[in-house]
Order: C-alpha cells, then sequence, then structure tokens
C-alpha cells in the first residue's frame, strides 16, 4: 500500500511539472488552458484523494480484522479455550502478526493447547522479538539465560534484556539489572544494576522492588541505607511479594530502619509463609519457639519447622531434628 501511495503522489507531482512546462510554453491560450487545466486537476485529485480514501479504509478494515481475530484469541486463552486461541494466534502469527507470534510462543513455552516444546517457544518468539515486540524480546532474553530452547547463552540474553529494556519493560530492566549483579553476560557493575532496577521499581514491578531494596540493604551500588531498604521492601511486600514480605519481618524484628516491633514481625514473616517461602516458615517457627510477637507454642514452631524442613532447609531440618529429640511440640 505504501508503494502505491507513491507511485499515486509521483503521479501528481509529474502532471504538475508538465501543466507548468505547457503554460510556459503556450502563453496565448493560459486562461483557456488554466481553465481547463485546474478541472482536470480538480478531477485527479478527486480520483487520487478517493484512491487514498479507500486504500485507508481497506487498512483500517485489515487491521480492525487482524485486532478482532487476535482478541477473539486472547479472550479464548483467558477461559481456557487453548484450542480456540491456539487457532486464531496460529493464523495470525502465520501473517506476520507480533502480538500473535508472541502469544504462540508463550503457549509452546507453557505447554498451553499443545505439548511443551521450547524449540518452537524460541522460533515464535524470536520472529516477534525481531520485530521489535517488547515482551517478546524479554522472553527470548529469559529463554537464553536458561536454556531454554536454545544454548545457555548470557550474551545473548543481555542482548534481547536490554532491547526491551531499552523501550520501558520493567521485567527486562529487572533482569538486566541482575545481569550486572550477577556479572551474567556483562561485567559485574552493581551501580548499572541498581539503576535498572530502579526504573523498573518505580514502574510498581514487586522483583526490582525488593532487588532495589536488598541493594539499599547490604549498600551494593548505593549506600547503605536501612530505611530505604525498608521503603522498597514494603512496596514489593504490599504486592505480595513474599521475598519482601520476609525481608521486612526481619526489619522489623531487628530493628532496622524501623522501629522493632514483634507484632509486626510475625505479620510479615506470616504473610510470606503462607505463600510457601521456606526461611519466613523457618523464621516463623523461630517466633513460637521464643514467644516473640505470638504465644509461645512448641506445636506450631514444629509445624513450621516441617514445611520449611520438607523443601530442604537445613536449619529447620536441624531444628526439627531437635524437637523430636527433645520431645518440643512433637512426640518424643
Amino acid at each position: 500500500m505504501e508503494k502505491r501511495y507513491i507511485v499515486a503522489a509521483s503521479f501528481q507531482t509529474i502532471f504538475i511539472i508538465a501543466v507548468g512546462f505547457q503554460l510556459i510554453a503556450v502563453p496565448l491560450f493560459v486562461l483557456l488552458v488554466d481553465k481547463r487545466q485546474n478541472s482536470f486537476l480538480k478531477t485527479n485529485r478527486m480520483k487520487i484523494n478517493i484512491h487514498r480514501t479507500v486504500l485507508a479504509l481497506l487498512l483500517l478494515t485489515t487491521t480492525s480484522a487482524l485486532a478482532a481475530d487476535f482478541d477473539k484469541g486472547l479472550r479464548a486463552y483467558n477461559k481456557g479455550d487453548y484450542k480456540t486461541a491456539l487457532r486464531q494466534f496460529r493464523a495470525l502469527a502465520e501473517q506476520g502478526n507480533a502480538k500473535a507470534q508472541h502469544c504462540l510462543g508463550s503457549m509452546y513455552a507453557n505447554g498451553e493447547g499443545v505439548t511443551k516444546d521450547d524449540g518452537q517457544a524460541v522460533s515464535w518468539s524470536s520472529k516477534a522479538a525481531e520485530q521489535g515486540l517488547a515482551a517478546a524480546q524479554s522472553d527470548l532474553g529469559f529463554m537464553y539465560a536458561n536454556g531454554k530452547g536454545v544454548p545457555k547463552d548470557d550474551d545473548q540474553a543481555v542482548f534481547w534484556y536490554r532491547k526491551a529494556a531499552k523501550q520501558g519493560l520493567a521485567a527486562a530492566q529487572n533482569n538486566l539489572g541482575s545481569a550486572y549483579a550477577n556479572g551474567q553476560g556483562v561485567s559485574e557493575d552493581d551501580r548499572q544494576a541498581v539503576f535498572w532496577y530502579r526504573k523498573a521499581a518505580e514502574q510498581g514491578f514487586p522483583e526490582a522492588q525488593a532487588n532495589l531494596g536488598g541493594a539499599y540493604s547490604i549498600g551494593e551500588g548505593v549506600p547503605k541505607d536501612n530505611r530505604q531498604a525498608v521503603f522498597w521492601y514494603r512496596k514489593a511486600a504490599e504486592q505480595g511479594h513474599a521475598k519482601a514480605q520476609n525481608n521486612l519481618g526481619a526489619a522489623y524484628f531487628y530493628g532496622r530502619g524501623v522501629s522493632n516491633s514483634n507484632r509486626r514481625a510475625v505479620s510479615w514473616y506470616r504473610k510470606a509463609a503462607e505463600q510457601g517461602l521456606a526461611n519466613a516458615q523457618f523464621n516463623l517457627g523461630n517466633m513460637y519457639t521464643s514467644g516473640k510477637g505470638v504465644f509461645k507454642s512448641q506445636r506450631q514452631a514444629a509445624s513450621w519447622y516441617r514445611k520449611a524442613a520438607e523443601q530442604g532447609f537445613m536449619l529447620a531440618q536441624y531444628n526439627l531434628g531437635r524437637a523430636y529429640l527433645l520431645g518440643l511440640g512433637v512426640n518424643k
């Protein structure tokens, strides 16, 4: 359609130049020719405008139809009707629709409506990523970082994370920050890690908020600041981020960046423990053992130690073993 517009515009330009030449060459008929030419120009401009309008309507209709098909696929996916979603996304993906390609890649990655196939996930995500879709670029970076469907390649992971991060995608910004923090695919650089964590954190991305809180807590890439650590832990914790909840609980327990409060420590430990975080389960067990912030209960302590121990948390395994040895909250 762009070529047609160019042709039409070129035709109009060439015609006007020809008219100008004719007016100069035949000055005696300027008025007569001018009127006829103006009429001819108006007619041709009308034709060109109509042509452009038709093309615009065709483009709008096509775009609207594609959008409707994509929305139909998305609605089906959200309802768990993966068969319909797969059919809609595949048809659009094969026509080069980047969003559909990304969705199709995600379905292969998660085994939704198809047999899980990381190779196919990479293939479709790559097509969308190369068209500049940030979400696909971030997912492709993740696949390279974890060796899913492709050989593990930290350099490629960073390459794609950076592309998505520069478009403002918070998940990619956080992952790029982690790459700098761990020296994966780039030279370790705590300041750069904080730079990208902050960009994602300011968008409300909880993982980045927790990471930024951690950076302030230990003084990596920024001066150590327990109050700032608590500020960012709280933002992530209030969004349900389990690690941030556990860290906020620890801040209240030790009085770092906030006044000591065992009750609040227990409250945040519990939120994280109920999400299955082993460290928080162990911490909550300790609170029941000591009776800090809760009524002392060896049974409750043993219960939480068990949950953490079953996940392989060694300190919880030790405490649970000790409970059995001494008959604390369990039958000896």
